[in-house]
């Protein structure tokens, strides 16, 4: 793996057209460094390369959800009897911007 410097930092970051003082890169360079030993620790691991990565700590079902089954539309007239100030079969609403 590629070390990461204040170089490829600043780089990085004038790419992405912003700057960061000297203690953020330094900060910035000791949070890389122990995310960098923390992944050395789990490569240690034996057999850590068979194990399946996981997406979500929980199953997820979607059991609640019912079928989708396609059915005739709400008419218009239906959908609009209830409202109160209807132009061109469309509802009138109040204006909201000053």
């Amino acid at each position: 793996m590629k070390p990461v410097t204040k170089e490829i930092l600043k780089e990085s970051a004038n790419k992405l057209m912003f700057d960061m003082s000297d203690e953020q890169y330094s900060a910035l360079l000791e949070e890389f460094d122990t995310i960098t030993k923390q992944m050395e620790l789990i490569s240690e691991i034996p057999n850590v390369d068979e194990i399946t990565p996981m997406v979500f700590p929980f199953d997820v079902t979607n059991d609640y959800l019912r079928e989708d089954v396609a059915q005739e539309s709400l008419k218009r007239d239906d959908a609009l009897k209830n409202a109160k100030d209807v132009v061109d079969g469309q509802i009138r609403l109040p204006k909201v911007v000053g």
